[in-house]
Formats: C-alpha cells, structure tokens, sequence
C-alpha cells in the first residue's frame, strides 16, 4: 500500500511540475513584448514519449525560410545513399563520355576530393560533355531575380563547377579572379561610386568594376551565367585538355562516379546555411530516384511518398527556402525532425548535421555553453520579416525534444526576435 501511494504522490508531483513548467513557459509567450508584435508558431514535441507538448499556432502556416533545407536533408537521407553521385559516363572506342549529376562539389573550394578531376584529367581517351537539360529555369519559383550578382544565389545547374561562382580578391594591390577564365570577362568602367563595386549583366558573364580604389584584403563571390559552352569551356580551361560538347541520352548502362560523403555535404549545407548545396542536392536526388532533372517532380513524390502523413499541408517551391511561396506548419517541421531522429539512431551522427547552438555555423555565439557543451541543435533561417529555427533540445535534466520556432511579418531587425528565442530556448533547457 505504502508502495502505490509513494507511487501515485510521485506521479502528481511529477504531473505539478509539468503543469508549472507549461504555465511558465505559456507566460514567455504571452508576456512578450517582443512576440506580440508579430505573427509566432512554436511546436515543442517530446522525442521520448512521442508527443506534442506545447504549442502555439502550431498548425497555422509560416514562411519558413531556410529551415526549407531540413527537407532536403531529409530528402537527401532517403534517396542519395552514403555517397553523392558525381558523373555518369560510357567508353565507346576512343571516347569518353560523360554526364553531370547535379553534383555541387566539382572544384569546390570547401571539397578535397578530386577523383573525377583526376579521372578526367588521367583518362587516355577523348573527352565528350553530353549536355543534359534540366527541364526547369535556373532559379526557382518565387525567388528574387534582381539578386542574381548576390553570391547566396547562384544558379542551379546540371553540372556545377567552382560552385557556379567566381572568386574575387585583392592581393598585391590587384584583383584576382578565380577560376582564372573569367579574366577576359571583365573590363575598368569609368564610374566614380563611393565604394569598389564590381557588376555583371544579367543573362552573360559580361562583368567591369569601377574607378573606386580596390580596398585591401577585398574577397567577394558573383555566380556565373551557366551555359553549356561555358561548361565546355571551363572543363577545357581546368583539365588542360580538348573536351567536345555533344548531345546523347543516358545510356541505362552508364557507370556513375562518386565524390563526396553524403552526409559532409549536408553538413556544409546546414551550417552556413548554402542555399546553391541545397538546391544541387535536389537536383542530385531527382537525379537517382529518376535519371532526370525535375525537382518539382520530386517534391511532388516526396510529397506522395512521406509528407502526406504530416498532420498538416505543406508547399515547396524549393529546396533552399529563398522561395517566399514555401510554407508550412511549425507542427509538420517537428513531425519531420521526429522522422529523422528515428532514421538516425545515433545521437551524434544526427546531431553533427545541424549547427550546434554557441558553437557552430549560423548559431555561433548566439546561445550560452554550459560547460562548453550545446544544448541546442537547430537549422536557422532569415529572409525579409521571416526568422525561424528547427531542430533539437537536450534539457540538463537529459530529456530530448524537436521544436520549431517560426516568426513572420514583423518589422526591422531579426535581433531582438534571436533573443527572445534564445531566452525561451534556454528556458526550456533549464526547466524541461
């Protein structure tokens, strides 16, 4: 008897608590001068139990910004395999012929891995680029055309190099260009601004800079106008070899080539937030699942595949989240972290694809480290009046949760909103 009492007084004890720590979490969001301004969706799901443990708007639909790349991860997760795909190619006679993947780490500065570099750079038979369209425009709907020069959009392509890029910086009192082909692209325009600007039309790889000095220790990036002449181009330019450009179909008896882990380049995805290794792994996954390059087909599959069991609607336009048309519910976000953290048994390995709070990427110094250690591992995500995070909390009591914090058409600066998130965050650390 004194057993089931003892019993029955732990689980009210245990059930008060709760109740406490619900009221006073309730009391951050309501008492928020920061949140009532602005339209707020927050799920908190507990990881342990399988439960949705508090909420507000949770079911109602957000602009999600860049938390859209925890689809691609997960799309990624279910359909690239350990390794990315780099090209496809046959040996007919003489020739080699090859394909792109939509591999995004072909000469990119944060991959080493050179194995297709080498293989065709080694091969002793002609080199052959079949160009492959990939059936939709380069950018993506609901994006930003005029921001085309910015380096965070770079176009999407079948067969990416240097990043679809070009590096530019001082040294030595000049400006250097990398890849060193587009040297012949760019020309001084007369033009006295009040700072250093370089430019490039739209449509072309035309590109001047203008009369202001070249501030020192100057780096910047600008993507490239993709075409396939260029690709020809640049391989030739790279390899130091002839390579022709021509037109086949894939052959079902194509080797593929591979490159980097899977899991590095959804890493390097997550952590600063790269919307071109977003949108190249989409186009990877289209790749495998169906020999093409039809990321809107593919959403639609994954969407018939998985996201229908969501217990809300979603849409995705895109795979990088700078569509304004993506939305969905901060409750879908956490179902999905659920999912991943069921595919993913190894608590460290799901961890090191998401930026640890404090420490890493997008949320490097924005929490405390208690310890040094993180508590919180969450993908963030930014464009105009949209801040959210996603992803995961181990309390200091060691319970585990998914959440999703989701902010929208608020006015100003992000900052104080990163705050308050923070604060409520780290409240749910201290006392969950």
């Amino acid at each position: 008897m004194k057993r089931i009492v003892a019993t029955l007084w732990a689980l009210i004890m245990s059930f008060s608590l709760f109740a406490q720590n619900y009221s006073e979490l309730n009391g951050l969001f309501q008492n928020s001068t920061v949140l009532n301004k602005h339209y707020v969706g927050f799920s908190l799901y507990d990881l342990a139990s399988k439960q949705y443990v508090y909420g507000q708007n949770e079911d109602k639909h957000f602009t999600p910004a860049s938390n859209t790349k925890v689809f691609t991860l997960y799309t990624a997760l279910k359909l690239i395999g350990d390794s990315i795909p780099a090209i496809a190619y046959v040996e007919r006679g003489d020739s080699l012929i090859f394909w792109g993947t939509g591999d995004p780490t072909f000469l990119h500065p944060k991959f080493k891995d050179e194995k297709v570099f080498q293989f065709l750079r080694d091969s002793n038979k002609k080199l052959y680029y079949s160009s492959a369209k990939s059936q939709e425009p380069f950018y993506r709907n609901g994006w930003s055309v005029e921001d085309y020069e910015y380096y965070y959009q770079p176009e999407v392509s079948v067969f990416p190099m240097y990043g679809n890029v070009i590096l530019f910086k001082e040294k030595s009192g000049k400006l250097v260009l990398s890849p060193k082909y587009f040297d012949s692209h760019i020309s001084h325009k007369d033009d006295t601004t009040s700072r250093f600007l370089i430019h490039r039309d739209y449509g072309s790889n035309k590109m001047d800079y203008n009369s202001v000095p070249l501030p020192k220790e100057y780096i910047n990036e600008k993507p490239f106008h993709v075409s396939d002449s260029l690709i020809q181009a640049l391989l030739q330019d790279t390899l130091h070899r002839s390579v022709g450009l021509v037109e086949l179909p894939l052959p079902m008896d194509a080797k593929v080539l591979h490159s980097e882990k899977t899991s590095e380049v959804i890493r390097e995805m997550m952590l600063p937030s790269d919307n071109f290794l977003a949108e190249q792994l989409n186009m990877v996954a289209s790749f495998v699942k169906n020999r093409s390059f039809q990321t809107k087909s593919l959403r639609q599959q994954m969407q018939d595949d998985f996201y229908r069991f969501f217990p809300d609607t979603i849409e995705l336009r895109d795979g990088s989240g700078l569509s304004s048309y993506n939305k969905f519910t901060p409750r879908a976000m956490v179902t999905l972290l659920n999912w991943i953290h069921s595919d993913i048994p190894d608590e460290q390995t799901k961890l090191h694809l998401f930026p640890a709070g404090g420490l890493e990427g997008t949320l490097k110094g924005v929490y405390p480290t208690p310890g040094g250690k993180a508590f919180v591992w969450a993908k963030t995500g930014t464009i105009n009046s949209v801040h959210c995070q996603s992803g995961y909390i181990i309390t200091k009591q060691g319970r585990r949760y998914a959440f999703s914090f989701l902010n929208n058409n608020f006015m100003g600066s992000a900052g104080p909103i990163r705050k308050e998130m923070v604060k409520i965050v780290t409240h749910i650390y201290e006392n969950f």
